[in-house]
């Protein structure tokens, strides 16, 4: 009988047993090396274990907040749940034990060839497909088919439990939701060497020369972390900021505590009238938005006739503990908008905010309204929140006793660490963005494949203390922007007062600013807001090139109701959101005239772009 297997390489109907030329590559053929090899890999650990304690014994890394403490609170309330009433607790026992007495009889059948010649229904249907677990022996050999099933059925009747655990509160059931996610993907039979046919198998054919390699490369990335392990996601020597990445020809034309200002030598004759500025996150640097110039959204901009400035941020240390968010918007925006003033003579500007910069932009530009203040004419948000009811699964790692934590380590060194948010947003996706990686370098031993868009991810930066604990306890806490309640520079500032034309862009597919949650905020705005969805996620949603022709994006007009019912009423078009972005921008103002110089006759130039700022690295 032929196999069956989906598109992800799932087996859908196998032969009960498998064939026994496939147990010759789970056989040791030279003892003698594996047992070498396993001992210099096991040398290996140890200098990723010396490399992890090295630090720590110096005093080099102190207390640390520890998400392994809220873990065990939270998932001891559930728990408690079911464990306080002996009913409950026989339930859940049955539940999962009957699913492992259903697996158990299978796995005997295959093994005893009760059916041997004739088709067996693969497993039972509930079970999710799970591209972790594609490769053909998770189906066909026995003692791995076992383990695949008891944990999905495992980590299945887990989520089960949280999700019927009643008497939780919100935030509770979502940080349980959350933290069992995590310890199922962690635990997954895919992540242990004895236990992946993969890595089994190719530890017996290189005699273990993989797992010396992975964990030279282990050590090698704790090292690089300086004590924490730094996990390498792409080939790091294939790229250089300014060599390879961040490309644009343009200079840095101003520089305060916080930022340089970067304005792009034009490539057309004339430009449009009104200038760009564009402010990115802090969390992340900003040449995301100019990675090559295939991919680069600010060269696309100056290819329009747009004359691009750019924010490029400080990555901060114990400097800029104090610089807080209104720092930032009279530091960084208000700055940056007289520096474009300077440079070219206009005062007005379209603006561009990405994610928290975005929600920076929005704060400033409420501020701006109170004090009667029109530097900025059109505002576009990408994938911001001003809103954070729906913020998704970083709200799990928001709450006060989280958040004081967090605010004791950063006021005793100034700054939050880059790596403490590059793991959190890691963890967002840790199917994706961990544990095959870890399998991957450290069991297998391969070198990760060079990709511009991982390098840039791994390039984070540092917090300011004071900005960050703002951020997380005015936005992501207290959600005082959207309320009106948020003080910024003595004034209450309400989102109501901005009464300028907005364009507001959601990714369909996004777990940082969930579609729903920016949704929800283009209520808040006192003038004409556009809300446009395009497919895919934070980045590769809002990074997507005209010419690539890949995804698409939803136009609907006013977001008004619900998001659901606003994306069933909308009207799909292929490609790219940019040509629909600029024509938006032109049909405010299209008045155009010659090109301008970076820094035009008030400003010389400083450094060439990208600059100083964004080349510090953690």
């Amino acid at each position: 009988m032929a196999e069956k297997t989906d598109d992800k390489g799932q087996t859908g109907q196998e032969f009960p047993g498998f064939d026994p030329k496939s147990v010759e590559a789970y056989v040791v053929k030279d003892p003698q090396a594996l047992a070498m090899n396993f001992a210099r890999a096991l040398e290996n650990l140890g200098k990723a274990a010396s490399e992890w304690l090295g630090p720590r014994e110096r005093g080099e890394i102190g207390d640390s907040v520890d998400p392994m403490t809220d873990l065990v609170k939270t998932l001891s309330k559930v728990t408690e749940y079911w464990i306080s009433d002996p009913k409950r607790t026989l339930e859940a026992q049955t539940l999962l034990f009957s699913s492992y007495i259903g697996i158990w009889t299978r796995t005997l059948n295959q093994f005893s060839g009760q059916y041997s010649g004739q088709p067996v229904a693969s497993e039972a249907d509930n079970l999710p497909k799970d591209k972790r677990f594609a490769d053909q022996d998770w189906a066909k050999n026995p003692f791995f088919a076992l383990l695949r099933q008891l944990y999905l059925v495992t980590a299945s009747w887990a989520d089960k439990l949280v999700n019927e655990a009643e008497g939780l509160d919100e935030h509770t059931r979502h940080k349980a939701a959350f933290y069992v996610k995590q310890v199922t993907a962690a635990l997954s039979p895919a992540n242990f060497a004895l236990t992946n046919p993969e890595v089994y198998r190719e530890t017996v054919a290189s005699n273990g020369a993989n797992l010396v390699a992975g964990m030279k490369m282990f050590a090698e990335d704790i090292a690089a972390g300086r004590g924490d392990l730094r996990l390498r996601h792409t080939d790091a020597t294939k790229f250089a900021v300014g060599r390879n990445m961040a490309l644009t020809p343009g200079k840095v034309i101003a520089q305060s505590e916080v930022c340089e200002v970067i304005q792009y030598e034009p490539s057309t004759e004339t430009v449009l009238k009104r200038p760009l500025l564009i402010c990115p996150p802090w969390i992340n640097k900003f040449y995301i938005l100019d990675l090559n110039p295939q991919k680069s959204f600010i060269k696309w901009c100056v290819d329009q006739g747009h004359t691009v400035f750019v924010i490029s941020w400080v990555n901060p240390d114990e400097r800029h503990a104090s610089k807080d968010w209104e720092a930032y918007m009279r530091e960084g925006i208000d700055f940056a908008l007289t520096t474009v003033e300077k440079a070219t003579g206009e005062k007005q500007v379209n603006a561009i905010g990405y994610c928290v910069g975005g929600t920076l932009l929005a704060a400033t530009l409420a501020y701006h309204a109170q004090k009667k203040n029109s530097r900025i004419a059109s505002a576009t948000f990408l994938t911001t929140q001003v809103d954070f009811t729906h913020a998704g699964d970083l709200k799990v790692f928001v709450d006060e006793e989280q958040i004081s934590a967090m605010e004791k380590q950063m006021n005793a060194i100034g700054y939050l660490d880059g790596s403490k948010m590059a793991t959190a947003f890691n963890m967002l996706r840790a199917s994706e963005l961990i544990w095959p990686y870890v399998v991957s370098n450290y069991l297998k031993g391969q070198e990760p494949m060079p990709f511009d868009l991982l390098y840039w991810n791994s390039d984070s930066t540092r917090m300011a203390a004071a900005n960050h604990a703002y951020y997380l306890r005015n936005c992501y806490l207290d959600n005082n922007l959207s309320k009106g309640q948020m003080k910024l520079a003595g004034k209450t500032i309400s989102l109501k007062d901005i009464k300028i034309p907005i364009y507001n862009l959601a990714t369909r597919e996004d777990h940082i600013a969930p579609p729903k949650s920016v949704f929800l905020g283009s209520s808040l705005f006192g003038g004409p807001v556009d809300f446009v969805l395009t497919g895919s996620g934070h980045i590769a949603g809002v990074v997507n090139p005209p010419d690539k022709q890949k995804y698409q994006y939803w136009t609907g007009g006013k977001a008004e109701g619900q998001y659901e019912d606003w994306l069933t009423d909308a009207e799909e078009n292929k490609g790219s959101w940019w040509p629909h972005w600029q024509a938006w921008v032109e049909a405010k103002d299209d008045e155009r005239v010659p090109a301008r110089k970076p820094g035009g006759k008030a400003l010389n130039a400083i450094a060439d772009a990208p600059g100083t700022y964004v080349l510090e690295r953690i």
